[in-house]
């Protein structure tokens, strides 16, 4: 089994690697200190099981995940968060709490080669909307190109358009292909600032200018830097209500 251990304070990680060296059958083929170095050597290395902080400075243990996007087995490591243990044993994803023994890490560690003999995982996306707490609204997303992560804070963000299998996500006039769908994004941002004003289009009401007839029977949402957007019915009557 090829494992990675993430961790972003140090003496976490050197327990852990302490740990992993009772157990020959496991290979440490990375360690990783925040959280971009393990999206690249989970990308790089595809490792069987991730040792995972879920809190970390810049990039936490859900976006991690997120950005990976690979199915892998993950044992979280966390020193709080009830909701987020609630959430790992209903997905089956196992998780250590800080501060744990060699007989608690043994016990983790067994499930995880259970798991990976009955080829039995849980996909990382249910994992991370399971982790998540219901109803919080996100503050950034990330969007992932190649080897490079932007993080965006939704404050940047003007509109959100369906591509297919990805959104795109513009912030000031350039788009950002994201791979999600619209429904999903639009279902982690706060409904009274991003609004669905078309089948295939959430905006950012904080750029919204005012409202234009486009024909008798259509309107378009005129933006602060004069972008034009079809809306719909349905659409123009959520902007209604909002706007009151």
């Amino acid at each position: 089994m090829r494992a990675v251990v993430v961790d972003d304070e140090a003496l976490s990680r050197a327990l852990i690697l302490e740990y992993l060296a009772e157990h020959p059958d496991v290979e440490v083929v990375g360690e990783c200190a925040n959280g971009f170095e393990a999206v690249r050597a989970v990308t790089e290395l595809g490792p069987d099981l991730l040792f995972l902080d879920v809190q970390m400075p810049k990039l936490d243990g859900f976006e991690v995940l997120e950005l990976v996007g690979a199915d892998v087995d993950v044992i979280f490591v966390t020193a709080y968060d009830t909701y987020a243990l609630r959430a790992f044993e209903v997905h089956a994803v196992d998780y250590l709490l800080k501060p744990f023994g060699a007989g608690r890490f043994a016990a983790a560690l067994d499930e995880a080669r259970a798991r990976l003999a009955r080829a039995e995982r849980a996909p990382v996306s249910r994992v991370v909307a399971g982790a998540r707490r219901e109803g919080a609204r996100r503050e950034r997303i990330l969007i992932r190109s190649g080897a490079q992560v932007e993080v965006v804070p939704v404050g940047r963000i003007d509109y959100i358009l369906a591509r297919d299998d990805y959104v795109g996500v513009v912030v000031g006039g350039r788009e950002l292909l994201k791979q999600q769908t619209l429904a999903d994004l639009e279902g982690q941002l706060d409904p009274e600032r991003f609004v669905r004003i078309h089948r295939s289009c959430v905006l950012n009401l904080d750029r919204l200018a005012r409202l234009e007839a486009a024909t008798r029977q259509s309107t378009v949402a005129v933006l602060k830097d004069g972008t034009q957007l079809p809306v719909s019915r349905s659409g123009y009557a959520r902007l209604n209500e909002l706007l009151r």
